[in-house]
């Protein structure tokens, strides 16, 4: 092969790997944004910050059922200090494509025993156009070792 041919297809190559490079790595990026979109949720519950509660689930402000919701986890989910994530098992795990699911999420605050929730989560978009993650529901605490309900 020619010298000049052989430069050519080491170009193309890289530039295909940095691509695909690319592309993997939005993919698997998406789980972080769904677990900082959780943290920012159960914060704002600690804090007894319902507007906040009502602005992290996309369409809560419209529906006077999960702003009632909103409103009664975060009475009962206040309390004072440092909010630390314990667990979160994400919605759904590596996907090329947009996704619906129920995250579990487990979180003290303070000195408090450990508070559980599930989160209705939906992943939307795909590696080129980009993802974008919406919390639709929050459950109200669960016992420590239950599972997330099918419906809440």
């Amino acid at each position: 092969m020619r010298r000049p041919t052989v430069i050519g297809l080491i170009v193309v190559g890289v530039a295909v790997f940095l691509v695909i490079s690319a592309l993997l790595a939005r993919a698997l990026s998406v789980g972080g944004a769904e677990s900082s979109a959780i943290t920012a949720l159960v914060r704002a519950e600690a804090r007894g910050d319902r507007h906040a509660v009502v602005a992290a689930l996309a369409g809560c402000a419209r529906s006077p059922a999960c702003q009632t919701r909103a409103a009664g986890n975060a009475a009962a989910l206040k309390r004072g200090g440092a909010v630390q994530i314990i667990e979160i098992n994400p919605s759904a795990g590596f996907s090329l494509g947009s996704t619906l699911g129920t995250a579990r999420v487990a979180w003290l605050v303070g000195g408090s025993l450990p508070r559980v929730q599930c989160v209705r989560v939906r992943r939307a978009g795909d590696v080129l156009s980009g993802y974008r993650v919406e919390l639709l529901r929050v459950s109200v605490r669960i016992r420590s070792n239950a599972d997330c309900p099918s419906r809440y």
